[in-house]
């Protein structure tokens, strides 16, 4: 009992001194847990983050642009392919002033001001008032003297993306004097210096500099803008938009490379030994259709033609019926895509060829005849009884022929004589033979109400809503058949034209003749590819002999070329406003196949309201004339006929 009475205290504080000693091991185990756990995190958990933190004390990534692919426009002679690049690469300089080294801020400013301005500026305040005009300059060229009269300041930006003559002629300008007079030939860049071609030493001119970046340029300027498209650097990137550059940005713009290297030493001097490299993969080559010399010429000629008529633009189009292949698209107004930010009106970026939509007027009534012909419901000889207007059910005022304020009817008539005259009472009978259903499902055949698919961004589907109905109306369906109440894009329009010279067979339209990859230099050429045959053979065949007959008889005698068989249609249609049509806003269009037995081409030509001619036939006929009369020697397509 003594035994037991002396061990009770002992007992608490042994229990007590244990409790701690597992308090204490707890803390300790759970500390070291803790650490061993923060230690995983950091070499295993978050070992990348940490290693390329690491890195980036150490290492240099360099991120290397890769070069733009460029766009030819091509040429066949002979079957031997030639060339010519549309887009390409440029390296142009960004002028700058060291003002602190500058002797004499007032002298540089008007030299600047001199070389830069002075010219455009004259251009553009030829018809201002003299006190609008001195104050315009003095804002010119105060402009530089306030970059330049900074003491003490290290960098000032002049002017932007000057091309290497310009910037030569400048830097000979600004170092010549009376004793020394220097020329832009005696000079040259050299290593990204401007040099003495003599002796090749540098040439100096104090508190003036320059860097030298690639910029995209287009050497034939407003050329095929519509169809190239621009490339703006605004994101520092270079990023196309409109057109083939946007279309294909991705392609052109090829793959970034990069260039890893160790820093080292106090100096921060990169070790070149040891790093890493992945070469940039340059953009995809693109080989236009384009015809470089019928393009020329069509853009020349359809400007000349929208000038002469006080048009509000214009389009043309020339593409091979056998293949679709686009040989000429161009359209007025334009831009040039070196310059694109000083164009008036954004909308000029668009290609009205694929953008814009219009209703085609007479144009129509060959796909109209076309429809009857292949259902044979009628004729060249089918004959109906012309009265000048008529009247269709739901529609409150006669639909009348465009001539017939001066002609009144035309009494019976044949179907050759409905396209000869550009009737549209008979285009009305024509499609009363077939029933607006299938007038319908031919139209939609033909291509009319969606994309062409062809390799232009911002297509247009067209609007044939009227026509897709359950039930067409018989007023839509009257209005369509001479191409009123429904909406094209131009491109759409050649189309039907093209099956016709093509036999009855649609072809895609296309327009980059083959890719040439970047990465591997692989040549992919583009297959022509056939959508179906819209119209029999023989249908093809008997409207081509009408079109014919439109030309050596009708409104288009005037696409005449002697030596040729030549067909065509002219459209002059009335441009919708609200509540109806416009009274003197036209659109004219004619659209030719030549020569009409073996067809070389199928050109539309189209002026958007001109204001001294009243038919197609005195505006977009003598254009088509003049560029198929070219086109014919160009290609040298032997005459058949006297």
């Amino acid at each position: 009992m003594w035994k037991d009475f002396k061990d009770k205290p002992n007992s608490g504080r042994n229990r007590n001194h244990n409790n701690r000693l597992r308090f204490v091991v707890a803390i300790i185990f759970l500390l070291s847990g803790s650490l061993l756990y923060k230690l995983f995190s950091l070499q295993i958990g978050q070992f990348d983050l940490y290693t390329a933190m690491a890195s980036s004390q150490h290492q240099l990534v360099s991120q290397l642009k890769p070069d733009r692919g460029r766009i030819f426009f091509s040429e066949e002679i002979n079957g031997e392919e030639n060339l010519y690049p549309a887009a390409t690469n440029k390296d142009f300089a960004s002028l700058y002033a060291v003002p602190k080294d500058v002797a004499d801020p007032n002298i540089m400013a008007d030299q600047l001001y001199d070389f830069f301005d002075r010219s455009r500026l004259d251009k553009e305040l030829a018809s201002s008032s003299p006190e609008i005009a001195s104050s315009t300059r003095a804002a010119a060229r105060d402009l530089y003297f306030n970059r330049l009269n900074k003491p003490g300041d290290p960098y000032e930006p002049l002017a932007d993306k000057i091309s290497e003559e310009d910037l030569i002629s400048f830097f000979s300008l600004i170092a010549s004097s009376s004793t020394t007079p220097l020329s832009a030939a005696d000079l040259e860049i050299k290593d990204e210096q401007i040099v003495y071609k003599a002796d090749g030493q540098r040439l100096e001119v104090p508190g003036l500099g320059f860097d030298l970046k690639p910029y995209r340029y287009y050497p034939e300027n407003e050329v095929g803008a519509n169809i190239l498209g621009f490339v703006s650097y605004s994101d520092g990137e270079g990023t196309g938009h409109y057109g083939l550059e946007e279309f294909f940005n991705d392609e052109l713009f090829g793959k970034y490379g990069s260039l890893k290297s160790e820093k080292g030493g106090k100096s921060n001097l990169i070790i070149v030994n040891d790093r890493e490299y992945t070469k940039p993969e340059p953009g995809s080559d693109f080989i236009l259709t384009i015809d470089r010399n019928i393009e020329f010429v069509a853009c020349e000629k359809l400007a000349s033609a929208v000038k002469k008529h006080g048009a509000d633009g214009g389009s043309v189009i020339v593409i091979k019926p056998q293949t679709g292949a686009i040989v000429a698209m161009c359209s007025v107004p334009s831009f040039n895509p070196n310059d694109y930010k000083a164009v008036k009106d954004i909308s000029y970026y668009n290609n009205p060829a694929v953008f814009y939509q219009y209703e085609p007027g007479s144009v129509f009534k060959t796909i109209t005849m076309s429809i009857a012909i292949d259902q044979g419901k009628i004729s060249p000889s089918t004959t109906y009884e012309d009265k000048g207007q008529i009247m269709i059910k739901g529609w409150p005022k006669p639909i009348k022929n465009a001539d017939f304020a001066t002609h009144g009817p035309h009494g019976v008539v044949d179907m050759s004589a409905v396209l000869d005259n550009s009737l549209n009472t008979g285009a009305i009978f024509v499609m009363n033979q077939v029933g607006p259903a299938v007038f319908a499902d031919y139209v939609k055949s033909y291509g009319f109400g969606e994309r062409t698919g062809i390799e232009l961004g911002s297509e247009s589907p067209g609007d044939i809503s009227n026509l897709l109905k359950d039930r067409v109306k018989e007023i839509d369906a009257a209005t369509a058949s001479f191409g009123q109440g429904i909406a094209v894009t131009p491109l759409q329009m050649i189309m039907p034209y093209q099956a016709i010279a093509n036999k009855g067979i649609m072809m895609k339209p296309y327009i980059v003749k083959a890719i040439i990859r970047g990465d591997s230099g692989r040549r992919d050429e583009t297959a022509p590819q056939q959508i179906g045959r819209i119209i029999s053979e023989k249908t093809a065949a008997t409207v081509s002999a009408m079109l014919v007959n439109v030309v050596e008889k009708g409104h288009s005698k005037g696409a005449a070329i002697s030596g040729y068989y030549i067909g065509g249609k002219t459209g002059t249609a009335q441009v919708a406003s609200s509540g109806g049509y416009s009274a003197d806003n036209y659109v004219h269009t004619f659209i030719g196949i030549a020569p009409i037995d073996e067809p070389a081409f199928v050109m539309l030509t189209k002026i958007d309201n001109p204001k001294d001619a009243k038919y197609a036939e005195s505006s977009a006929v003598p254009l088509w004339r003049e560029i198929a009369d070219f086109i014919l020697k160009y290609y040298a397509v032997p005459k058949t006929r006297d």
